[in-house]
């Protein structure tokens, strides 16, 4: 465990200690104790650390919450690690942590290196993330980015917290949205040809269904015109669907996002899980026939409507498939928790989906849905609506073609998921402070540069006395430094990895700041040595920050 997190639990062990103590000896009466929160406090002059715990105690108690703190501050157990207790109004208890101990972490971060951060949250409990998921049936546009940047940093922190993680793509190839992809193919692919053809009412219109039309026509000629229809469909569909899910990878490596599965729909009918869990539902009551369709019978578990699972024709609906596909994580996988980011339009599918998992026996709070808000992309003031390639939807292709794989996964990352967000492409292109990716990412390359102009000069920092360092810019970027522990296991937590972002853009402040009140390679070789020390290690963890987004680390600018 890193050393913060156990100075943390310390304070928090001391508190409830101390409040015991008080009870013990009449000075509190015998209430429940409220749980003790450690935290930092908003206001940096404060202290590094904050409890509410009087506060919380204070009602209960009948006592007056400073009176609260000051008892409990003469009851507690001098912790070595910290310089000073003090009680804040209206009844706060402040740490401050001695300049010696902060010092003395410096070594241990260069040390870790890209194991920094690493904790035993998760205590390898196995976690599935199914993020993206997008039909393919069309390339990604720009608001699957999102959703596919955050999928994978959330998976990045999990599994350094101790998680153990698999990244999973939920193939939709089944269904009626497949075969009008398959009829949209075939009706484009003989217009190519000059034959008439209509495409179907619920086809897929966008321009790239006529290139990809054409790319058959180069490699298999009118072949598909001779046969009968309905093999034809059948044949270009197939091909035009491996076709778009290569499509989607390649376009979701160049963000650098990439699965351990991907996963076909069409095998939940295949390998039975299927009827397994239709069959299972209808064992236990959750099925009945009506309205000449199957329905899932939501309103016994709380919900406000039923959900239909097999229509009229004997289809399955996307409920329906969802339902086996959860089954096949939770029964058959044996996944301990299981994460789904689906985009804006699934809403309404949060309660139902969390209902039938219920019904299939399995804790609903296993099952966290994560909703990913719509994107908006503007140039400046101005909102982009359309692509200039092909006139119609903004692929993620070419906005990572026009600001870089970097930006688009700061800036996709920059807000929580359930807020929607604007994408400014100009300011992402920006090189100046005003544009967050290079702010970050100049100071690692400034770290870099001096870390080279060290090695030029031949000194050798290995040895620097860090207990020099007594500054409040060298602490405070050294207390900066402290906190991706904590920042990895309150990600982990939340679930909300849009918090590395703020902390990346905080370090880099921290870091400016340093570097400007304090000059590292100077005539004095003791300060030179140990500030050097303190920027090799700043190095390092913003490195492991950036890493986490699943971004560069520049040695150059």
């Amino acid at each position: 465990m890193s050393g913060i997190l156990e100075i943390r639990q310390k304070l928090a062990a001391q508190l409830t200690e101390a409040a015991a103590k008080a009870q013990q000896e009449g000075k509190l009466p015998l209430v429940a104790l409220p749980d003790i929160t450690i935290e930092h406090p908003q206001n940096a002059a404060f202290g590094d650390y904050a409890s509410s715990f009087p506060l919380k105690l204070a009602r209960a108690a009948g006592v007056r919450p400073m009176a609260i703190a000051e008892e409990l501050i003469n009851l507690m157990t001098p912790c070595s690690e910290v310089e000073s207790v003090k009680v804040a109004p209206p009844g706060f208890i402040n740490f401050t942590l001695k300049a010696g101990w902060l010092n003395s972490q410096i070594e241990p971060i260069r040390k870790a290196g890209e194991n920094y951060g690493q904790i035993d949250f998760g205590k390898g409990k196995r976690v599935q993330i199914e993020f993206v998921s997008v039909n393919p049936t069309g390339p990604l546009h720009v608001g699957h980015g999102r959703g596919a940047i955050y999928g994978s940093t959330l998976a990045n922190v999990l599994a350094v917290s101790g998680h153990k993680v698999e990244r999973e793509y939920y193939i939709n190839d089944a269904g009626n949205q497949i075969d009008a992809f398959s009829r949209s193919l075939y009706a484009r692919y003989k217009q190519s040809l000059g034959i008439e053809a209509e495409m179907p009412e619920n086809g897929y219109f966008g321009s790239y269904m006529v290139d990809l039309a054409k790319d058959m026509i180069a490699e298999h000629g009118d072949r598909f015109a001779k046969l009968p229809e309905a093999d034809s469909i059948k044949q270009l569909g197939e091909i035009g669907l491996q076709r778009m899910i290569s499509q989607i990878r390649k376009d979701l490596e160049l963000i650098g996002v990439t699965f351990d599965v991907w996963f076909s729909e069409r095998s939940l009918y295949a390998k039975g899980q299927f009827q397994t869990v239709m069959d299972m539902l209808r064992k236990n009551g959750y099925l009945v026939e009506k309205e000449n369709a199957t329905w899932f019978m939501s309103t016994a578990l709380g919900e406000d409507k039923d959900n239909v699972v097999v229509r009229g024709d004997g289809s399955p609906t996307y409920f329906a498939a969802d339902i086996a596909y959860h089954y096949n994580k939770f029964v058959e996988r044996k996944f301990d928790k299981v994460i789904d980011i689906w985009g804006a339009d699934h809403q309404g599918h949060v309660a139902r989906m969390k209902a039938v998992v219920g019904a299939l026996g399995i804790k609903p709070e296993r099952l966290k849905i994560i909703i990913s808000q719509l994107v908006t992309l503007k140039r400046g003031d101005e909102i982009v609506r359309l692509s200039k390639r092909s006139g119609d939807i903004i692929t993620l292709r070419e906005v990572v073609d026009e600001v870089g794989a970097d930006a688009c996964r700061f800036f996709f990352l920059q807000r929580s998921a359930d807020s929607q967000m604007d994408f400014d492409l100009e300011l992402a292109k920006k090189q100046s402070s005003e544009n967050p990716v290079y702010y970050v990412q100049y100071a690692h390359a400034r770290i870099a540069s001096i870390l080279r102009l060290a090695v030029e000069k031949g000194i050798n920092f290995s040895e620097g006395d860090v207990s020099v360092l007594t500054s409040e810019p060298e602490l405070n970027l050294i207390r900066k430094l402290l906190l991706l522990p904590e920042l990895v296991e309150t990600v982990s937590s939340t679930l909300e990895p849009h918090h590395l972002t703020y902390y990346a853009q905080e370090m880099a402040t921290a870091f400016h700041v340093f570097y400007r009140d304090c000059r590292v390679v100077s005539d004095d070789g003791c300060q030179t040595k140990a500030r050097l020390k303190l920027v090799a290690a700043t190095k390092t963890v913003l490195a492991r920050t950036l890493h986490l987004l699943g971004m560069n680390a520049p040695e150059k600018m």
